[in-house]
């Protein structure tokens, strides 16, 4: 596919999004642009969801994965389901008794102002990298095939995918976002369906040599269970799932920001459940989509790219499989990077809105001034770490983004539990160090070459060692009287 069809399908589906900010962006209210009013429909958020957290890394990487993890991705996807349970009974009903707008309001009202903004800058750190990461990879895509073709600098073709992101939700907010998210989900899973389709017919397959050839079962084992000391060891994939969904959803503005939306808990709880349990079969369809990519790049003695991530757009786009695949791909790319992006953006707009400038204490018109410079800046921020990540990025994205998050969400972890578990009264001033000595710890300890820890390799358990330490913290600091009265209510 020419560089100029690329950037045609690219530009005409970004035309459509503005459109539809033009349809829900009449009222750029506060109210609308934090909470959507409190009017949105479960079963739409739900749908939604699905896109804004799957994302671009994973229509990319998660097949480009396959090759040297084969199916063992599912063990962490079941994991999520964990977590999301968890979420729906634990969580939700925390943030819907207390009305938050920000839910890191609990910490302030739990410990006091300091883990307040500890919470909520760890959140910051957390959605910008995870974000930064996810637009990363699509605007890597479209330098690579597309921008090097004229000699256009990557700088500037992430500034114009972040420039699109900014125009469309710069307005309403998230009541645009829940719906853009609705066709981006849409647009995602019909290329994921119609990808695997096309290459099921050209590799000359039926049904049954789908689930029975010996190519794909090279690719397809799910549990490791033999060896503990192994990265993709059942127990730490499953628990570390869920412990990273309780982290980069239940303690995350952007994903619970959507569950406030609506109307009450009783339909947020079965937003959280239905999302959580689709999880399942469209990422088994992602990893068969790699399966079946490597499958066809063997068959035809194509070289597998040295960055895997590479492989699903080098043979949708550069291959011979027709015009019909590239258009597939393009569309199921950017939904999938741009429903999860632009949610982050708001996001991060109402966190740092909320939680740091407190823009209640203002006049509604003040409040919107405000709201809006901050939403410029959260862009101006993801172009610079984007543009960063471009000189020490080489390995595959969605590990990347999901280690990253170990380190990132277990102060997070740490402060909620304690909260909730406990009704200890903690030391507030010394809260922020506590967190930074806990991400950094964690960090260290990842570093440490196995052969030092007796060949054990860490995998995404690190975000509950993270969270445990920070818990152990918590409790050395603090005393038997509690603050606050929202623990056992």
């Amino acid at each position: 596919m020419s560089p100029f069809y690329i950037l045609l399908i690219t530009g005409l589906y970004f035309a459509f999004l503005l459109l539809i900010s033009f349809l829900t962006g009449k009222d750029d209210s506060n109210a609308a642009f934090f909470k959507a009013k409190n009017k949105s429909r479960w079963y739409v958020v739900s749908f939604g969801m699905i896109g804004a957290s799957l994302s671009g890394v994973t229509f990319i990487s998660v097949p480009g994965w396959v090759g040297s993890a084969q199916f063992s991705y599912l063990q962490v996807v079941l994991g999520y389901v964990l977590g999301y349970i968890l979420i729906t009974f634990v969580l939700l009903p925390l943030y819907y008794r207390m009305n938050f707008t920000s839910i890191y309001e609990y910490l302030k009202q739990r410990f006091g102002m300091v883990s307040y903004r500890t919470g909520a800058l760890f959140f910051i750190i957390s959605r910008l990298l995870g974000i930064s990461f996810q637009l990363f990879l699509v605007a890597s895509v479209l330098q690579y095939f597309v921008f090097d073709f004229w000699h256009i600098p990557f700088v500037l073709t992430v500034s114009i995918s972040v420039l699109f992101i900014w125009l469309y939700t710069a307005r309403a907010g998230i009541n645009t976002i829940i719906w853009t998210d609705v066709l981006q989900t849409f647009c995602m899973l019909l290329a994921l369906g119609l990808a695997v389709v096309l290459i099921v017919n050209e590799l000359d397959w039926g049904i049954q040599d789908v689930f029975l050839s010996k190519e794909l079962r090279a690719y397809t084992q799910v549990f490791f269970t033999e060896d503990v000391f192994n990265r993709n060891y059942f127990w730490k994939a499953f628990f570390g799932g869920a412990f990273i969904t309780i982290g980069m959803t239940g303690l995350d503005q952007d994903m619970m920001q959507k569950n406030l939306t609506c109307r009450n808990l009783k339909e947020a709880k079965k937003n959280m459940l239905s999302y959580g349990i689709a999880f399942i079969p469209i990422n088994i369809i992602f990893l068969l989509l790699g399966a079946l990519l490597f499958t066809y790049a063997h068959e035809i003695g194509m070289d597998i790219p040295e960055r895997t991530d590479f492989l699903f757009p080098e043979i949708a786009l550069r291959g011979s499989l027709g015009i019909g695949l590239g258009i597939i791909f393009l569309l199921g790319l950017i939904a999938a990077t741009f429903s999860s992006a632009d949610s982050g953006m708001a996001a991060l707009t109402t966190s740092f809105c909320i939680d740091f400038l407190t823009i209640d204490k203002y006049t509604e018109e003040r409040q919107k001034r405000l709201r809006k410079r901050v939403h410029l800046g959260v862009g101006l921020m993801l172009i610079i770490t984007i543009v960063t990540f471009n000189y020490f990025l080489d390995s595959n994205i969605i590990d990347l983004l999901l280690t990253a998050a170990t380190y990132t969400y277990g102060p997070l972890l740490g402060l909620f539990s304690f909260g909730l578990l406990t009704r200890r009264r903690v030391k507030d001033t010394y809260v922020i160090y506590l967190a930074v000595f806990s991400a950094g710890f964690t960090f260290a300890v990842n570093q440490l070459p196995a052969r030092y820890l007796w060949g054990y390799e860490f995998n995404y358990e690190l975000l509950f060692l993270n969270g445990l330490l920070m818990f152990l913290g918590l409790w050395a600091i603090s005393s038997k009287k509690a603050r606050g009265a929202l623990t056992r209510e």
